[in-house]
């Protein structure tokens, strides 16, 4: 059985005049905790992921989420180093986004957050309304991307997007203007199509914000084997080869050298 470890996300503050517990701490709020601790732990592709399970204890609130033992001691370093430089911007995209959502919490609320994990080497990472854990802004830029794959979904009831299965980034979501979709004169889903969109890209890492893409154009196409095509091009090609003496090539490319 693989070892585990957790992390521990600690919450201090007043609810009115009475101190934060488990007693008057809100589901939504939970819920919130939950859903940044999993990019926290596993930021990019999530369907493989190991199981994390989560308890709740009193001490203000602490929140014990326990997975494997591989994703513990990987987030033991993160905590290590932005605790060291007070920065985030060299963090995966989500895990930065959930740490930026804590910030927003404790500045809202005035909660103190502390994260750290079960190893006993680890950092303790202090968030409340006088840090600063965001992204600096100018590392993320305009930019223009070309994604090709299969499409798996599109439409939405308030906010619509194409869902598209791409050979290196998995699923990705493009926001797509309700009438583009509208307009379409074929069933797209299931079927293989270039889309160019807009959104951000992080200057040094080159990773894409997939979180802000927007769409602006659908390219068809179709990645197929087309046998007859490439036979055409081996019988031309044979034709030219045939024509060519091998002794006059080889004195062309020689250049009457050693001749």
């Amino acid at each position: 059985m693989e070892k585990t470890g957790y992390i521990e996300i600690r919450i201090k503050g007043l609810k009115g005049n009475l101190e934060l517990s488990p007693d008057n701490y809100d589901i939504r709020e939970v819920i919130g905790i939950l859903e940044q601790a999993e990019n926290l732990l596993f930021p990019g592709e999530k369907k493989e992921r190991p199981i994390i399970s989560y308890k709740q204890e009193p001490g203000s609130v602490r929140h014990l989420l326990q997975t494997g033992m591989q994703a513990i001691i990987g987030f033991t370093a993160i905590l290590g180093q932005v605790s060291a430089s007070q920065n985030i911007d060299f963090l995966e995209l989500n895990t930065a986004k959930a740490i930026e959502s804590f910030q927003d919490t404790a500045v809202k609320k005035d909660y103190i957050i502390t994260l750290k994990t079960s190893l006993q080497e680890s950092s303790e990472l202090r968030i409340d309304k006088t840090t600063r854990y965001y992204r600096t802004s100018n590392v993320w830029a305009d930019a223009e991307f070309y994604f090709y794959g299969k499409i798996t979904n599109a439409g939405g009831k308030e906010k619509v997007n194409i869902h598209l299965m791409t050979d290196d980034l998995g699923i990705i979501r493009i926001d797509t203007p309700q009438e583009t979709l509208e307009h379409l004169e074929e069933n797209i889903l299931y079927k293989s199509y270039g889309i160019r969109a807009l959104g951000k890209q992080n200057t040094e890492s080159g990773e894409i914000d997939k979180g802000s893409l927007r769409f602006v154009e659908m390219i068809d196409y179709s990645p197929r084997y087309d046998n007859d095509y490439l036979q055409k091009l081996r019988n031309k090609a044979s034709t030219w080869l045939n024509a060519i003496n091998p002794d006059e090539w080889l004195r062309d490319i020689r250049g009457g050298y050693n001749v």
